[in-house]
């Protein structure tokens, strides 16, 4: 199908503010889609806003998120693209297989419901919040020295702290909490409909040196697809890191997605 201004929604993760897909957006209407990226429930307008009012994301939980871009969807001409990186890749896969979207990307996506295997570096950056209960109700943020293990590790230390700088916000510690326990949860909101045979085709992108999302994870995610005949493509970067979306190699990401949509959304 050709872009002739099919909608695109981006749908962020955890701790990064919505406006860090500024260049996807600038990218894809270039290319002819017409994209937006709003941000989750109760964040401002703003990094600089969201920092200032933290309670106004605290206790939002992933079916808030998944209704929140529901929501927007709805109020479209027609059924979007949807493009989500790390927790917003999750949202993207419910999102898709609820048929809400026509197709979807989903980079470095949080694992759903079905995934067993997290690897020790994923544990780690899960454990900023879950090591502290109370946290399930309240916004979490990260350290600098945080975010260089779970997004910047693949980075120099200099462009790993300017994007801690520019784009990190408090976010909900809630899906986190919903994600650990999702295998012990028969209604877990991090539940996919996985066996989907009529969605739209899907995506996964995955940065070989991922902290926060290992290959593992994203591999895994990929065959819980297998009953579906539906489309599910898997690329993986060797080289790069959570911070894929938004470092200095955020083009060759994007890039793949538009090769991606232009052979598989017809």
């Amino acid at each position: 199908m050709e872009p002739a201004s099919t909608p695109v929604v981006f749908v962020h993760g955890l701790w990064l503010h919505a406006t860090s897909w500024g260049p996807w957006v600038d990218l894809f209407k270039e290319a002819g889609y017409a994209p937006v990226a709003p941000g989750w429930p109760g964040t401002a307008d703003t990094v600089e806003e969201t920092r200032r009012q933290p309670e106004r994301v605290a206790g939002k939980g992933i079916e808030d998120v998944v209704q929140h871009y529901a929501g927007i969807i709805g109020g479209l001409a027609a059924k979007p693209v949807v493009i989500g990186h790390s927790f917003g890749g999750l949202i993207v896969q419910r999102l898709l297989g609820q048929d809400l979207a026509a197709a979807g990307v989903a980079i470095d996506p949080a694992p759903i419901k079905g995934v067993l295997y997290l690897p020790l570096s994923a544990l780690r950056v899960a454990s900023i919040a879950l090591r502290q209960p109370a946290n399930r109700d309240k916004a979490v943020s990260l350290t600098a020295e945080q975010f260089r293990y779970g997004f910047g590790n693949a980075l120099p230390a200099e462009e790993s702290t300017e994007l801690f700088e520019r784009w990190t916000v408090p976010s909900p510690g809630k899906p986190l909490f919903e994600d650990a326990l999702a295998n012990f949860t028969p209604r877990s909101p991090a539940k996919v409909a996985t066996s989907n045979k009529a969605r739209g085709p899907l995506l996964l992108i995955s940065g070989g040196q991922d902290h926060t999302v290992p290959p593992p994870v994203v591999t895994a995610t990929r065959r819980l697809y297998h009953k579906s005949p539906a489309i599910t493509d898997f690329r993986e970067f060797a080289d790069r890191g959570h911070s894929l979306t938004i470092d200095h190699g955020w083009h060759e990401i994007a890039q793949e997605a538009l090769d991606w949509l232009k052979h598989r959304f017809r």
